[in-house]
């Protein structure tokens, strides 16, 4: 009994060991359980202390953003205020600019149909053509004077102008382009003669128009031509009773009629030099006639133009030494002759040296130099005097018809004005160039250059 006893009570007490082991487990566990859940309370805590935080961050960032957009808010609309006023403002402003190119139309219209009533008026004939060169008006006298009905041409270029027989001829004659034309003859037929101008009109350097005038120089021809036709006449008629007049004078300076005295010698001296002006200008007059008719250079062969600078040289002389002026002369050791009309080209330097002597100074020197340019094909005679000049005013005259300047008119009273007008005709007719250069100081150079023509390639050129 005892032994049952002692073995129940051992069970009794292993079964209380281990519960008592089982509970110590359980208790290290629910420590350890309950630390692990403080842990966690005062992880839990930090969060939320953080949290907290972070609530307070995030209100003052938003009450800090929501300033801001309040900030943006009142300046949008500030701005939306001061645009909508300038708004108005430029809607104000652009409703009397409006109003303005309004008004500027209706005054451009006017002025357009002024200006068109003015072309299409125009005593001259008019064709304007666009910057393509396109025809783009014609007025009333350029269909009166072209015979031709302006809806047939106005719109084409000037390659389908060409094309039409009654333009054809028009724009043959401007070479089937619209460069700029001063004073250029068309012959519409054998009655009526036009002068075509061509002028440019341009903005910006670009060419935006080109206006052909057709001006109607048919009675001015005419006059002219009666004209020329008079002085012809007139100065045939004059010659021959001058020349008379001239032989008979000579006889009596001669004494051929018998012995004259000191005042006899001096007045018809007198009358012999005023007779001598009154054929030189007889001359000057016939000259005239003959370039108008297109006569006056014809017989020409090939020359030494040295050889004529070198006899008016010696016939001036006598007039040169009563002023003292020297004639110094230099040229080329080698210059080729030229295919000139003696007598004219003579007269031309003759002319020259003699206006130099005529309006230099006493005990100055006139330079005469000969030169020719190998390459170019051309001898140049230069002649330069120091004397009075030529003004700027008579500069852009100084070639033309009975023009004499006022200080020439001053120093040398008698003078038809034609000499320079001659002379210039001479040389273009001969294929060359005149010109001057003139310093306020008085030194005038007159410059001509004629070309140097080969004898064959002239020869060929006359088959």
């Amino acid at each position: 009994m005892s032994d049952s006893h002692s073995d129940l009570e051992i069970q009794y007490n292993n079964e209380i060991d281990k519960l008592s082991k089982l509970l110590v487990s359980r208790d290290l566990e629910l420590t350890d359980a309950n630390n692990k859940l403080d842990d966690k309370i005062l992880e839990l805590k930090k969060a939320n202390i953080e949290l907290s935080e972070n609530k307070n961050i995030l209100e003052i960032r938003l009450n800090a953003r929501t300033r801001q957009l309040q900030e943006v808010i009142e300046g949008l609309d500030k701005q939306v205020t001061e645009r909508t006023a300038k708004l108005a403002k430029s809607q104000k402003a652009l409703m009397n600019i409006l109003e303005d190119n309004q008004a500027e139309k209706r005054i451009a219209q006017k002025e357009r149909d002024k200006t068109y009533s003015i072309i299409s008026n125009f005593s001259d004939g008019l064709l304007i053509f666009d910057s393509e060169n396109k025809l783009i008006i014609i007025n009333k006298m350029a269909e009166k004077i072209l015979n031709i009905n302006k809806e047939n041409f106005e719109g084409k270029n000037i390659e389908e102008l060409v094309n039409n027989d009654k333009l054809k001829a028009l724009i043959n004659v401007l070479e089937n382009s619209l460069e700029d034309v001063f004073r250029k003859e068309y012959k519409v037929d054998e009655e009526n003669t036009l002068e075509l101008t061509i002028s440019s009109i341009k903005q910006n350097d670009e060419t935006i128009n080109k206006f052909l005038i057709l001006h109607d120089i048919t009675r001015e021809k005419k006059v002219q031509s009666l004209k020329s036709e008079f002085v012809s006449i007139a100065a045939h008629q004059l010659r021959t009773p001058l020349s008379a007049i001239k032989w008979t004078l000579t006889a009596l300076l001669d004494e051929d009629f018998g012995d004259l005295n000191d005042d006899q010698k001096k007045y018809i001296g007198k009358a012999n030099l005023s007779n001598e002006r009154m054929i030189n200008l007889v001359d000057d007059l016939l000259n005239l006639s003959r370039i108008e008719e297109g006569k006056y250079v014809q017989a020409q062969t090939y020359l030494r133009i040295e050889d004529l600078v070198k006899e008016v040289l010696e016939g001036e002389e006598i007039k040169s030494g009563k002023k003292n002026i020297v004639l110094n002369f230099t040229k080329d050791k080698v210059i080729s002759e030229v295919f000139i009309d003696k007598e004219k080209i003579k007269l031309v330097i003759q002319n020259l040296v003699e206006n130099a002597i005529n309006y230099g100074f006493e005990s100055t020197k006139v330079d005469i130099s000969l030169t020719e340019n190998k390459k170019e094909h051309e001898v140049q005679l230069k002649i330069t005097n120091m004397g009075i000049g030529i003004s700027e005013e008579s500069k852009e005259r100084i070639f033309t018809k009975f023009f004499r300047a006022e200080n020439a008119v001053r120093l040398e009273t008698v003078g038809s004005g034609l000499g320079l007008f001659i002379n210039k005709n001479i040389i273009e007719s001969h294929g060359g160039k005149i010109w001057f250069e003139s310093s306020k100081d008085g030194e005038t150079s007159f410059y001509f250059r004629l070309p140097v023509k080969d004898k064959v390639s002239e020869f060929l050129s006359k088959l």
